[in-house]
């Protein structure tokens, strides 16, 4: 299951004229008999809310107050995520005769067009504070207090990622919350710059719209309109020609093989990275400790301990947190046995929670290898959210294999990877594109669509990249990417090492030696060619390009490129 909470607003999504439906009530029932959390997300204050809607303990949680309060049917208990505005604000809008005026446990709150007058009285008690509209509402929060803030602070509390949340709302203060959702849902009804925004529109209105929501999910798990989404996608590369190579955070099951030293790692590292951006829980099994320093995350584990499931199951429990499980302490020969212990409460909390949402064996051929006891490690059928990543995919254990519909192959025989991935899963091998890879490039293959195998330029880590400028910019590359000032009679041999010694020869060197490289545009050669920066070259050689550009006009625009994109210190 993918998605495990519903959270929905209440007027003119569930409600018609503040009351739900019979139909809508039934609907609601049966998602919670699926096993599904119900969160309630609306303006209203709860003490109105409980007024027309006597079934609130259908919700597990309610996010009342537009954010601002969160309250659990089953517990009776309540939290408020602000203070409530001064009585001297309150009192200040009834001397002005705001009518009508409702106060929360944190919202005030009133109607058009008296948001001119509330805004007065903010900037004159000079209060930090915010007005939200919703269909003609006037709602008076505190700053940075909005339904999304009141969402997260729930999941958080019950245990639930953004990430295994559907999201349905109608009017234009649901759109910060249903932002936040996996997958989002506007009711027929909705303003329409909420059915834009949205990932998909119910062909009914209001609660016969909720109705057919709730339907789907409990039918198919949202599984054909989810797999239409692309704005969760993963960007691993681009191709030649700057498509964005992609993976989907859900669907995707990867193998990534491939020789030692072939950019396995940064490949790994950057996919990683950018799933915990965008908000994924990951548990990695770390043989070597290669992982030890991803930032963000947790480790347990290290040459004198071996992490236990208890403590891995406790850490995981937090929605926001990353996990590295360091294998040093375990011998080699008990690494699948350790693996056969410990996946199954994985996949046992993932079941019950979604999460984690990827889960990374690396070495693969050693944490489930060929003559892996079938005893011993129990593997379901299918499994999405999955990284191996191996030297030898051939001795990866078959069903294990079976599992991926992604090879990414490195090296420079990515032919050979990809046929002995197909040979143990019994599939006839694709056609590979001709050519070595050089360090950098990778192949993949989505086998769920009918696109051949494609090359592509690895993107590599931000922390990655920042070594690397940091190597550009102060670093001793390779005498054949340094630079050298020669002037038009080639009498000079000024070497630049790397771009902090280029800067300070440039402005050393006489005008008419910098005009002769700049007319040759060898500055933006360089860049392109040794620094490997195509962005900062093409800036480069528009400032070559321009004419009557005097010697330290140029000088200075180029210096200042370069300094815009790498830190050079002072």
């Amino acid at each position: 299951m993918r998605y495990f909470a519903l959270a929905s607003d209440y007027d003119g999504t569930l409600a018609t004229n503040g009351q739900v439906d019979d139909n809508t009530l039934a609907a609601l029932q049966r998602l919670r008999e699926s096993g599904r959390k119900l969160i309630l997300v609306t303006g209203r204050h709860l003490d109105d809310l409980s007024q027309v809607f006597p079934q609130v303990d259908l919700f597990d949680c309610i996010v009342a107050e537009n954010g601002a309060l969160l309250y659990y049917p089953a517990t009776r208990e309540e939290q408020t995520l602000g203070n409530r505005p001064p009585d001297a604000f309150i009192n200040a809008l009834k001397a002005k005769q705001v009518e009508p005026l409702g106060v929360g446990r944190v919202i005030v709150s009133t109607w058009e067009p008296h948001e001119v007058v509330v805004l007065q009285a903010i900037r004159e008690l000079g209060l930090d504070l915010q007005i939200i509209f919703n269909k003609g509402a006037v709602m008076i929060l505190p700053a940075g207090v909005n339904k999304a803030v009141g969402l997260q602070t729930a999941l958080t509390q019950m245990g639930l990622s953004a990430h295994n949340v559907v999201g349905v709302g109608d009017a234009e203060n649901d759109r910060a919350f249903l932002e936040i959702c996996e997958f989002s849902v506007a009711v027929a009804n909705a303003l329409e710059s909420v059915r834009e925004a949205a990932d998909f529109v119910t062909q009914s209105a209001r609660g016969a719209g909720v109705t057919e929501l709730i339907d789907d999910l409990i039918a198919t798990d949202l599984s054909e309109p989810s797999s239409k989404i692309e704005r969760h996608n993963i960007l691993v590369g681009k191709c030649a020609d700057g498509t964005p190579v992609e993976i989907q955070p859900y669907n995707s099951s990867i193998l990534l093989a491939g020789i030692s030293g072939g950019g396995k790692s940064t490949l790994a590292t950057g996919i990683l990275e950018r799933l915990s951006q965008h908000g994924y829980q990951f548990c990695i099994f770390d043989p070597e400790g290669d992982y030890e320093s991803f930032e963000g995350s947790v480790v347990l584990g290290n040459r004198d301990h071996i992490p236990r499931v208890e403590e891995v199951l406790n850490t995981l429990e937090q929605p926001d947190r990353n996990l590295v499980i360091n294998l040093l302490g375990v011998k080699l020969d008990r690494r699948a046995g350790f693996l056969a212990e410990m996946l199954p409460s994985l996949l046992a909390l993932r079941a019950r929670t979604g999460r984690p949402h990827w889960i990374v064996l690396d070495e693969a051929h050693h944490m489930i290898p060929v003559d892996s006891n079938p005893a011993k490690l129990t593997l379901p059928q299918s499994l999405h959210g999955v990284m191996m990543i191996t030297v030898h995919p051939d001795h990866v254990d078959s069903a294990a294999l079976r599992l991926i519909n992604t090879p990414i192959a490195v090296g420079k025989a990515p032919e050979q990877t990809i046929s002995s991935f197909c040979h143990v899963v019994e599939h006839c091998p694709p056609s590979i594109p001709e050519g070595e890879l050089a360090m950098g490039e990778a192949i993949v293959w989505d086998m769920n669509s009918d696109s051949l195998p494609q090359k592509f330029k690895v993107q590599p880590p931000s922390a990655e990249r920042r070594r690397h400028m940091r190597n550009y910019a102060e670093g001793e590359l390779g005498s054949d990417k340094w630079f050298y000032f020669r002037g038009r009679e080639q009498k000079l041999k000024l070497k630049a090492q790397n771009l902090i010694s280029f800067t300070q020869l440039a402005e050393g060197i006489d005008d008419d030696t910098w005009l002769y490289h700049l007319e040759r545009q060898d500055y933006s050669r360089w860049l392109r060619d040794a620094i490997k920066d195509e962005e900062l070259a093409e800036e480069v050689a528009q400032i070559e390009s321009r004419g009557g550009l005097s010697a330290i006009e140029s000088l200075t625009q180029i210096k200042g490129a370069i300094e815009q994109r790498y830190t050079l210190p002072a």
